[in-house]
């Protein structure tokens, strides 16, 4: 069996983890580029969003490749992900792809049905080695998220944001080659204590509230790279959610630490009180929680047509009105363009700059000149 799994920002390398601990051979998609967008394009429906029709490029690349067994997530609710694998499916088939289609339905709490899922998807592991491989991947999961924490703190402030970018980029690679739990923890520590003591430039930074669709949020691919961008704007962007979070939360039930999606659902209210698919409920809430952390602004991303963040759209005019605190939205398909993109961004990072008396970052004074 060889098996492979739709990208989603840099879940792929806990991903490889865990399947290579069930004794699977792994074939990891490419990173997607132009070819994986043309690809899912041509052969996802026009109207499908663009998540749906990056998983088709992907999936097409890696049986390209010699992939026959297709891992992706399943799902319920009003959001359309809950159908996504049934689609990309049929399709496929449709094309001609001699494949298996595994879908891992998020057990909500039940740890042991989980433990099974993927237990039976390993081939001759038993439930000591499937535990012990989803531990491992966990470990390099964390990781990976304290090093991209770092860097969203540090890349606005380092006086070089290329060295930065760097010490990143290598420590993701050799988080991705670690072989043990020891390994991935001195990684760690290391590349954050090198991030640490780079020079920082003393200048106060914004402070910019990420929120929106999942996917969009996590895959740098689909976004234009808007977190980086951000940074490069001397913006210090904080995520509303991370790939651990939704893990904790669905799979897990709070298990593996300290959950805040209570407090986020309770922080929707009053401006949403009920549930609307997706990550629409969290939308509202993650602004109002940036709002009362001070932050200095708030950008909603996701895919055109997503459906719940439409209806958190229509609501966070309102609380943008009544916490003060401006808030943008961008949506994003196949025809995104980068420059358009980060033209809005410069736009938004100057106007928050402006009302907060800062200077303005070394790029938007370029730009200007």
């Amino acid at each position: 069996m060889k098996v492979s799994f739709p990208h989603m920002g840099y879940l792929y390398i806990p991903l490889k983890t865990l399947f290579k601990g069930l004794k699977l051979e792994v074939i990891a998609p490419p990173p997607i580029s132009q070819k994986t967008m043309e690809l899912g394009v041509k052969y996802s429906p026009e109207f499908a969003c663009l998540p749906l029709k990056i998983n088709m490029g992907n999936f097409i690349e890696a049986m390209e490749q010699g992939a026959d067994t297709i891992v992706m997530a399943g799902g319920w609710g009003p959001c359309r992900f809950g159908y996504y694998a049934q689609v990309e499916r049929e399709i496929l088939q449709e094309l001609g792809y001699d494949f298996k289609m595994v879908i891992l339905e998020a057990p909500d709490s039940r740890i042991s049905e989980l433990l099974l899922q993927l237990k039976a998807l390993g081939e001759k592991v038993s439930v000591r080695e499937a535990y012990k491989a989803i531990r491992f991947a966990w470990k390099k999961l964390i990781a990976i998220e304290k090093l991209e924490k770092m860097l969203e703190y540090c890349l606005p402030r380092a006086v070089d944001k290329n060295h930065m970018e760097t010490i990143f980029e290598r420590a993701l690679q050799a988080v991705d080659e670690a072989e043990s739990q020891q390994e991935v923890e001195k990684i760690a520590q290391e590349s954050l204590r090198e991030m640490e003591k780079s020079p920082f430039k003393s200048a106060e930074v914004l402070k910019i509230g990420l929120v929106g669709e999942i996917y969009t949020i996590l895959e740098p691919a689909s976004n234009c790279h808007v977190a980086r961008c951000l940074g490069r704007l001397d913006a210090h962007v904080s995520r509303s959610i991370y790939v651990s979070d939704w893990v904790n939360d669905h799979l897990f039930g709070g298990y593996l630490r300290k959950s805040n999606h209570k407090q986020i659902m309770q922080s929707s209210r009053p401006y949403l009180n009920y549930e609307v698919g997706g990550h629409g409920r969290e939308t509202v809430g993650s602004t109002v929680d940036f709002a009362r952390l001070d932050y200095n602004g708030i950008i909603q991303i996701a895919p055109l047509t997503c459906m719940p963040e439409i209806v958190a759209q229509s609501i966070l005019g309102k609380v943008s009105e009544e916490l003060e605190i401006p808030c943008m939205t961008m949506y994003f398909d196949e025809h995104s363009g980068a420059a358009g993109v980060y033209t809005r961004l410069e736009a938004f990072v100057d106007m928050l700059q402006r009302k907060k008396n800062l200077p303005s970052s070394p790029l938007l004074l370029e730009a200007r000149a």
